[in-house]
């Protein structure tokens, strides 16, 4: 299994994008293409449905030594004994969502701002997300941050910081310009004509940590 210090790109199958019956395609596909991290973010839908779901996507993962992390549902998580979960800036505390899953799940938490990144990390989040960079569809409520924090957050961060929030490939150079190391990807794979070679292309445009 790859550690999460090792990990730069982050991919997600949001059932916003993806139906519940692609969805294991669709992880299969960006496994394939390369990702590091695979994270199940299932919005709006019951913690029955992303059981039954992540109990689908977890052997792929598996197999090819990706971690899998399912958002927003601890219960879910501790239940199939998946290797992370997400909670955002409204969910439990770090603490809070540890104590569910157990001490062998990671617990990764959204920051969408200095102060934020600073509190997560005062938490004991294994990593953070820090976004979003800029305007997106996956989550529309929030107001782009920009690119001008993320030096100051990896200056002082001690785990893995995923830059998140309309990061495509064309963006990429100036997201790692402006000090940048990890980030995730969206909407980018998940409407790509061949995710696989999107996925790829990607990666491979990303600096050795």
């Amino acid at each position: 299994m790859r550690k999460l210090s090792d990990c730069s790109l982050y991919g997600i199958v949001d059932l916003g994008y993806v139906s519940i019956e692609a969805a294991p395609e669709m992880a299969r596909a960006l496994v394939d293409g390369g990702v590091h991290l695979l994270q199940l973010r299932a919005k709006n839908h019951s913690s029955e449905d992303v059981k039954s779901l992540a109990r689908l996507i977890l052997p792929i993962t598996r197999a090819a030594g990706v971690p899998l992390i399912i958002n927003d549902h601890p219960e879910v998580a501790s239940h199939v004994g998946c290797e992370g979960i997400h909670v955002g800036q409204d969910d439990l505390s770090v603490a809070e969502t540890r104590a569910i899953v157990g001490r062998d799940c990671f617990v990764g938490k959204s920051t969408h701002s200095v102060a934020q990144a600073r509190a997560a990390m005062v938490e004991g989040a294994d990593y953070i997300g820090f976004g979003p960079l800029f305007a997106t569809g996956t989550k529309p409520d929030y107001a782009p941050i920009g690119l001008q924090d993320i030096s100051e957050v990896e200056s002082f961060a001690t785990v893995p910081v995923f830059c998140i929030g309309g990061v495509n490939q064309e963006r990429l150079p100036i997201v790692l310009a402006s000090g940048a190391k990890r980030v995730v990807v969206v909407s980018f794979f998940l409407q790509a004509a061949d995710v696989r070679v999107a996925v790829r292309d990607l990666v491979n445009a990303l600096p050795e940590l």
